[in-house]
């Protein structure tokens, strides 16, 4: 009788399966490198924020309300909680 575990690394080590449940913990810290590819999430996952263009913001009035937008974009996008 054979055991297949969910958890397993591939001969060779190039790919490591995890069919149960991954725990970060509290002092754990996750790196994505660039030009890493995230393959499988579901579609809407991630939502980038609307494009915002650079401020000309000629007094403090202006660039606070350059900063609201942004702040209001990256809450509409999920980003940031209000």
């Amino acid at each position: 009788m054979g055991y297949n575990t969910k958890n397993h690394r591939e001969q060779g080590g190039e790919k490591v399966t995890i069919g149960g449940e991954v725990i970060l913990a509290a002092t754990s810290r996750l790196t994505i490198e660039a030009g890493a590819v995230i393959e499988g999430l579901s579609a809407g996952t991630i939502t980038p924020a609307s494009g915002q263009t650079d401020s000309t913001a000629e007094s403090v009035a202006d660039l606070a309300a350059d900063f609201n937008t942004l702040l209001a974009a990256l809450r509409t996008a999920g980003l940031m909680e209000a």
